[in-house]
């Protein structure tokens, strides 16, 4: 430290700058390198030993601790100025409050997402007509990256859209995996008037309860409500697939009603469908065709 106050009263007496500026100066100067290196071994390090998910979360989590520590040491570094500054704070905190009033709200915003979680990093949401996987969240921001809402389980577009976040407080935002991971998803096969009702549901319930992605969910489900019904009330009674029937005009619709984990919708839709094809080929569903 000897070493340190010599340069700083040498530095001083070359420049004619206060001894205690260039001492704050440089001590800032240090602080800020040597965060900087710390963090670039924080990552070097989680890279050689994690992959993944894992990588991101437990990188997030140590990025947050090591930048509050930064924080806390600026404050010491500068504490013997900070009372002189609240004069000129006092003065200036009106235009500076209007001028930064989103960043601030956006501030406060972050604070509330990490620490209540309405949504989290993988979850699906949807903001206004945006729907789209979360894939990063900020202090002043968060990202998704945006899937298709042509269809109602779209996929990936590849698009990355970036939100304040303030407008968690603004604008109603969905989260498709909040409590739970799994959704209902419905499609509607049409059968002729005419058909055997109970041998063409039969073949459509087979043909969903014996998908891998289908037929393992209703017991999960039956437990995470269980775990989610300590902080929220969710209320099911049935978990199985269904059918509901309904007559429209000279054709029979067959609603068939599925949990699902929704980044598996659109390909599981995709598979019952080609297995509904083939079971008309073979003629056990007997599907209207509008002829």
């Amino acid at each position: 430290m000897e070493i340190f106050d010599n340069f700083c009263k040498h530095l001083s007496k070359v420049t004619t700058i206060n001894y205690n500026i260039i001492s704050v100066v440089l001590l800032t100067i240090i602080t800020l390198i040597f965060f900087t290196i710390v963090k670039m071994i924080i990552t070097w390090c989680i890279k050689r030993k994690m992959t993944g998910r894992g990588e991101y979360v437990v990188n997030q989590s140590l990025m947050v601790i090591t930048n509050i520590i930064e924080v806390f040491c600026l404050l010491l570094i500068f504490g013997e100025y900070i009372k002189n500054m609240m004069t000129l704070i006092s003065v200036v905190s009106a235009a500076m409050t209007i001028a930064l009033r989103e960043v601030i709200v956006n501030f406060f915003c972050g604070i509330y997402i990490k620490t209540k979680k309405p949504f989290k990093v993988e979850d699906r949401i949807q903001v206004n007509d945006i729907k789209g996987d979360v894939m990063n969240t900020s202090i002043l921001s968060f990202e998704i990256l945006e899937v298709s809402t042509k269809e109602e389980n779209g996929q990936s577009t590849g698009v990355v859209v970036t939100f304040p976040n303030s407008i968690i407080f603004t604008t109603p935002v969905k989260n498709i995996n909040k409590g739970f991971k799994y959704i209902w998803d419905e499609l509607v096969v049409k059968i002729k008037l005419d058909s055997d009702l109970a041998k063409n549901k039969q073949e459509i319930y087979r043909i969903v309860n014996n998908l891998d992605d289908i037929k393992s969910i209703p017991r999960k489900m039956k437990n995470q409500i269980n775990e989610v019904n300590t902080t929220n009330r969710v209320y099911f009674n049935k978990f199985d697939p269904m059918i509901y029937t309904r007559i429209v005009d000279n054709h029979i619709e067959l609603t068939v009603r599925y949990l699902i984990h929704p980044k598996k919708a659109r390909f599981v839709e995709s598979v019952i469908w080609n297995k509904i094809y083939l079971a008309y080929k073979d003629e056990k569903i007997d599907l209207y065709t509008g002829v």
